[in-house]
């Protein structure tokens, strides 16, 4: 059996969850809000201890590596490289962008020719990603200005399916002609445990040394 540990903090709250080639077991999501770095490995050791394995145990850890909150990402990433150069495990990244992406393509196959994912970055800011009901890449995860959103389909016309909380109609009337808005943009955590699998499967593994969270943008600093 394959036991993969999934770290998700590019969000407020932090979300580790247990599967089993590809099925989800176990899940933990914290009470408190941003506070990943005391919550993260209280999380496992609960995860591990409800499910009744140690961390030896794991096969691989999976992480949701953003784009999301800078610090967060950087905590998620930094307990699942611990524990992969501890025990000698490999490590998969996943684009939350990508997983929202999938999980919808799995949920309503064949119902729509694109699938968009559009999460807010900052003021007048996205990060958007774009696959056909293949699940091919027909824009791969990025950071674009808001005038850039309604030139990102080449096919008007096309049946849409957009994942987004942070655009409307009113905003944007063009890019919701033939298209289903889905204002839910939480990972479902039963499908990423599929969809980690095959990847894991498919040694879809990342160098630990290199690896670092998918951003997309430049950090903002000031003075």
């Amino acid at each position: 059996m394959d036991y993969l540990l999934h770290i998700d903090t590019s969000a407020d709250k932090c979300v580790v969850a247990l599967g089993c080639d590809g099925i989800l077991l176990h899940s933990q999501t914290s009470n408190e809000t941003r506070n990943h770095a005391s919550e993260i490995n209280i999380s496992i050791q609960k995860l591990l201890a409800e499910a009744g394995i140690a961390l030896a145990d794991l096969t691989a850890v999976v992480v949701c590596a953003g784009p999301g909150s800078y610090t967060g990402l950087r905590i998620g990433l930094s307990a699942a490289k611990g524990i992969c150069y501890a025990l000698d495990k490999p490590l998969v990244l996943d684009n939350k962008l990508q997983i929202l992406l999938m999980q919808s393509i799995m949920a309503h196959e064949g119902s729509f020719d694109e699938y968009l994912a559009i999460l807010k970055a900052r003021e007048g800011e996205y990060f958007v990603a774009i696959k056909d009901g293949n699940g091919a890449d027909l824009l791969e995860p990025r950071h674009i200005l808001a005038e850039e959103l309604e030139g990102l389909l080449p096919n008007a016309d096309s049946k849409k399916f957009i994942i987004s909380r942070d655009i409307s109609v009113d905003t944007l009337p063009g890019m919701f002609k033939n298209s289903y808005i889905l204002s839910e943009v939480e990972i479902d955590i039963k499908r990423w445990c599929e969809i980690a699998y095959g990847e894991y499967k498919c040694n879809k593994t990342v160098n630990l040394s290199t690896s670092e969270p998918f951003y997309l943008k430049q950090v903002y600093t000031h003075k």
